[in-house]
C-alpha cells in the first residue's frame, strides 16, 4: 500500500443527504467526516439502506449533498457548476458500475476510448491497447460486449475508468453480477491498481471482496459506525452480522412504536 503525505485523494466534511419521505425526511447520510489517503483501497459496507451508494455518488460528484462538503483531489465539489463537474469527472476520476454500462455497438477498445472522445481529447490506440492488456484483454480489443463474458465486460469497464489516468476510481458493487472466478479477477486487478498508487473506493456487500481492501468502513443509518484495518473475510462478515442484526432490531422497534 502506497500513501502520500500530500493532500488526500478524498475528504468529506459534515456530509449529509436528506430525501423527502411519506413519513417525513429520510436521512441517507448524517454528517459524514472522512479522509481517504492517496494510493489506498477502501471498501464501504453496511446493511441495506445504510447510505453506501449515496455516499459514493456524493463523493464522486454524481449527486449533490444536502449539507457539508466533498473535496476530491483538492477540488471542492460544491463550488463547481455542472460543466466544471463533468470536466472533473472525466479527467480526475473513474467510475465502475455493477451493470458495466458499456455501449453494445462499440468494440471493447471503442468503449475504453469513449471518455476521451467525449472530453475532446486525442485518442492513442497504442495506449488503449496497453490498458486493455493490463486488464488481461489485449486480444479482445475488437470484440463487442455481447462477445465477451461478464468478467471480461467488467474488465473493459475498469479499463475505461483508467483511460484518463484518474486520481481516484470509484466502484459500485463491481463484482455483484459476476461469477466467483470473474469476481476474483476483477478484485485482484483493483488490488494491483491500489498497490501501484491508484486510489480505489469500492462499495460492496461481499466480505470476501472487502478483504481485498486496505480498510473497511461500516455504515449504519447514514453514519460511519466502525472501521476495520487489514480486513479478513471472516472479520468483515462478523462485524456485518452485528450491524445487520442491529438494523433489523431498530426496524422492529420502529414498527412497534407505530
Amino acid at each position: 500500500m502506497q500513501q502520500s503525505t500530500a493532500s488526500p485523494a478524498l475528504r468529506l466534511t459534515g456530509l449529509s443527504c436528506t430525501y423527502p419521505g411519506d413519513g417525513g425526511p429520510v436521512h441517507a447520510l448524517r454528517g459524514i467526516d472522512l479522509t481517504i489517503p492517496k494510493g489506498t483501497f477502501t471498501a464501504i459496507m453496511g446493511p441495506s439502506g445504510s447510505g453506501k451508494t449515496t455516499l459514493l455518488h456524493c463523493a464522486a460528484g454524481l449527486q449533490v449533498p444536502t449539507g457539508g462538503t466533498a473535496e476530491l483531489g483538492g477540488h471542492e465539489l460544491g463550488g463547481m457548476d455542472e460543466t466544471e463537474l463533468a470536466h472533473l469527472r472525466r479527467r480526475e476520476l473513474g467510475f465502475v458500475f455493477q451493470s458495466f454500462n458499456l455501449l453494445a455497438a462499440l468494440t471493447a477498445a471503442e468503449n475504453v476510448e469513449l471518455p476521451l472522445r467525449l472530453d475532446g481529447q486525442p485518442v492513442d490506440r497504442e495506449e488503449t491497447d496497453r490498458i486493455l492488456t493490463r486488464v488481461g484483454l489485449g486480444q479482445r480489443a475488437h470484440h463487442r460486449p455481447n462477445q465477451l463474458s461478464g468478467g471480461q465486460r467488467q474488465r473493459v469497464a475498469v479499463a475505461r475508468a483508467l483511460v484518463s489516468q484518474p486520481a481516484i476510481v470509484f466502484a459500485d458493487e463491481p463484482t455483484g453480477a459476476l461469477d466467483l472466478r470473474s469476481a476474483r479477477d476483477v478484485l485482484s486487478l483493483l488490488r494491483e491498481l491500489a498497490d501501484s498508487g491508484q486510489t480505489i473506493v469500492m462499495v460492496t456487500h461481499d466480505p470476501t471482496a472487502a478483504a481485498y481492501s486496505d480498510h473497511v468502513l461500516f455504515l449504519a443509518d447514514g453514519r460511519i459506525v466502525d472501521r476495520l484495518n487489514e480486513p479478513t473475510a471472516g472479520a468483515v462478515a462478523a462485524r456485518m452480522a452485528v450491524l445487520v442484526e442491529s438494523a433489523e432490531q431498530d426496524k422492529s422497534d420502529t414498527e412497534v412504536e407505530r
